[in-house]
């Protein structure tokens, strides 16, 4: 008996690793604009970044980038930056922009016959100022926390994009946070992991947002952290603030948005 069980069990085992491919419908590619210029504090800000590429298929494991565009910004003084592609990567640089904090810009991608553009202003962001390390209770027992510490301007309503990455894992941890409660008064971030230990890395980070990048960054933070089921579709499209100006019915994917940017450095003790 206990061998047909046995064998029962490996049998079982083995139809659990078989890999099903599901017939899944695949929708006709968008193009998806990852415009994010940053102004890292203590730098010139005269090199960024503007990536092009499209939606794929479900299965797909590589993603589609989108070469020979032409991608610029424009300030309000009508002063030109643009960004030319690394050949064949969909990735387009300029080494020669000029960031002001409060100045407007627009981004204009011409690609296919298609025009889309963008206006944002870039934003101020406050500084890090220190970094504190407690123990607080949780399910299994005691756990690190670590928080950063930053003063809001009090003259404005602010809200923020907290960013931290530990430096065994690949992708960042994201939250969006506002000042509507606490006006004026010094705010924080933080971070807690039951596997955080002494000598673990976290790289801080701190942005400025607009209203409507505060939107949208945690409606994106709520739909990627919904469900742990890879079939799962979020409820409707997130669209950004980039608009097709040849098709408005043909909008594209991402958004555009400018800020300086903060970071931090912190070794667990």
């Amino acid at each position: 008996m206990k061998k047909i069980l046995a064998l029962l069990a490996l049998i079982l085992f083995a139809s659990c690793e078989e890999v099903v491919d599901i017939d899944l419908d695949t929708a006709a590619p968008k193009l998806v604009i990852d415009a994010n210029i940053l102004w890292k504090k203590g730098t010139t800000g005269n090199e960024q970044r503007i990536k092009l590429s499209t939606t794929t298929g479900f299965y797909s494991t590589e993603i589609p980038t989108v070469s020979n565009a032409t991608v610029i910004l424009t300030n309000s003084a009508a002063t030109v930056f643009n960004f030319i592609e690394i050949p064949n990567t969909g990735e387009y640089i300029c080494t020669t922009f000029v960031p002001v904090v409060n100045e407007t810009y627009t981004l204009t991608v011409i690609v296919n016959g298609l025009t889309y553009s963008a206006t944002e202003k870039l934003l101020a962001t406050p500084d890090i100022d220190s970094v504190e390390q407690t123990i607080v209770q949780g399910i299994g027992g005691d756990l690190i926390q670590v928080k950063f510490f930053f003063q809001d301007n009090g003259l404005e309503d602010n809200n923020y994009l907290i960013i931290v990455k530990k430096s065994d894992e690949v992708i960042p941890e994201l939250g969006a946070i506002s000042d509507e409660f606490f006006q004026g008064n010094q705010m924080f971030g933080f971070y807690t992991d039951d596997e955080l230990e002494a000598g673990n890395q976290l790289s801080f980070g701190l942005q400025g947002m607009s209203l409507r990048y505060f939107n949208y960054m945690n409606k994106l933070i709520n739909v990627v952290g919904s469900s742990g089921n890879p079939f799962a579709t979020p409820p409707a499209t997130l669209r950004g603030n980039i608009v097709n100006q040849t098709d408005s019915n043909n909008y594209p994917l991402g958004y555009f948005h400018m800020s300086e940017v903060d970071t931090e450095e912190y070794t667990i003790q």
